[in-house]
């Protein structure tokens, strides 16, 4: 009669007691990672639509891990080598002791072909979301559309010039990033798609690291969504440091109010897609599902809003977050590159709020002393976080000062600028790297 131990009932803690040190403390690690990012969400600290799925998924994969049957599995990356190769049972059996089974409950994120899923004990309820929504960027196309519904590009018409300068200053950190990356010892398409963190908007990232460095998507996109939160949060301290007190409670002068209508803005989706569509093909999706969301706003199409601004965007949140979590499986996450991306990553962003402070100085010296400076932090996009970081910035030195409207032109523009760095990477790098 076979000998029954406890641990044949909870094979998780038998998995994970089974586990390399690295992998056992990682395991932990993300466990307890996890846990606080779901409070930080619940808090209000981190962005909780995206955290606490994401928090849930980290805890579920890391918590709930199998060794993979190498009898049971098939060559995955390839599809090319049955499971009955010694040489494949043997190479899998390896990865599995390692800690570095190439799926889990969840999903297997390396698989090409999928006919081969039906081999894989490990598919569960997200593989076909991942398959069909993730793997390709088409989730960062549906969280774009649902932002363009949401923005009001009036504000950038209103004061075009100076929203669009003040986005451009604030991509410093996505070029300057770039060489530091390369000279830490990324690949062109590593640093590439690290340094779009500094763009500091989530579906960029992911869309530029799936074309150009699949193998880091996963670190790099979590990076991105971590540090958006917890540098939003260290802005304002960044502001005080470089601002004078007497430039952040600077206020605008009277200025006329400008009325665009909705036909401007429908003119200006129209304009602006094909343009940059023309202009960048490779980044196309990204721009169709920006100026899509922008036009049917302005056309009043209520029933597309309703779907695209509800059930679209909430539910791509959701699985985007969901998926980012049960991603970060600790042998993912402890691959030796992922401490260059955290360095990186927050590089990018203070680079890009130094880069829009400094097109903030330049704009108050060329207007004349009238422009508050601290509206170039804006130009880091991710709409509204950085306008409104701005706005109670000045307004925690006088109240009576409103820099909102230039503000939100700034970011919202900072998405446009975004999307353009996206499509001049992915255009340029593939070219470079051969």
């Amino acid at each position: 009669m076979q000998t029954f131990h406890v641990l044949d009932l909870f094979q998780g803690v038998g998995t994970l007691l089974a586990s390399n040190p690295l992998i056992f403390f990682g395991r932990l690690g993300l466990i307890v990672l996890g846990g606080a990012l779901v409070y930080f969400g619940k808090k209000g600290v981190l962005e909780p639509l995206l955290m606490i799925p994401m928090g849930l998924g980290m805890i579920a994969v890391n918590a709930g891990v199998l060794f993979l049957d190498p009898t049971t599995a098939t060559a995955i990356v390839s599809g090319s080598a049955p499971a009955s190769d010694p040489a494949v049972a043997a190479e899998l059996a390896a990865q599995a002791a390692a800690g570095r089974a190439p799926g889990t409950l969840f999903m297997s994120p390396l698989v090409e072909k999928t006919d081969n899923l039906i081999y894989l004990m490990q598919v569960d309820f997200l593989q076909p979301v991942y398959t069909f929504a993730f793997s390709n960027g088409l989730i960062a196309c549906f969280v774009f559309m649902g932002i363009g519904v949401l923005l009001d590009v009036g504000f950038v018409l209103a004061r075009p010039f100076l929203s669009m300068f003040l986005a451009l200053a604030a991509e410093l950190g996505t070029v300057l990033t770039f060489p530091i990356a390369v000279a830490m010892g990324l690949t062109y398409r590593e640093a590439a798609s690290v340094a779009m963190v500094g763009g500091a908007d989530g579906p960029m990232v992911l869309f530029t690291s799936l074309t150009l460095a699949k193998h880091l998507f996963v670190p790099i996109t979590v990076v991105a969504y971590l540090y958006l939160g917890l540098t939003y949060g260290g802005y304002p301290y960044l502001i005080r440091l470089l601002v004078p007190a007497k430039l952040r409670g600077l206020k605008l002068p009277a200025r006329p109010t400008i009325r665009v209508t909705s036909d401007e803005k429908l003119a200006f989706s129209v304009v602006g897609c094909a343009v940059l569509c023309l202009l960048f093909p490779s980044a196309a999706p990204l721009f169709l599902s920006l100026f899509v969301g922008v036009a049917v706003r302005e056309a009043g199409l209520k029933y597309f809003m309703a779907v695209i601004d509800g059930p679209l965007l909430y539910g791509a949140t959701l699985f985007l977050g969901l998926l980012l979590g049960v991603l970060c499986e600790a042998s993912t996450i402890l691959d030796p590159k992922v401490l260059i991306l955290l360095v990186l990553g927050v590089l990018a962003l203070l680079l890009s709020a130094v880069g829009g402070l400094l097109g903030g100085f330049a704009a108050y010296y060329f207007s004349g002393r009238k422009i508050n400076p601290v509206i170039g932090i804006a130009g880091v996009s991710c709409v509204p976080s950085t306008a409104k970081v701005a706005q109670k910035e000045v307004s925690a030195v006088n109240p009576s000062a409103i820099i909102l409207p230039e503000a939100l032109g700034a970011s919202i523009c900072g998405v446009i600028t975004s999307a353009i760095f996206t499509g001049i990477y992915v255009t340029l790098i593939p070219l470079l790297s051969k």
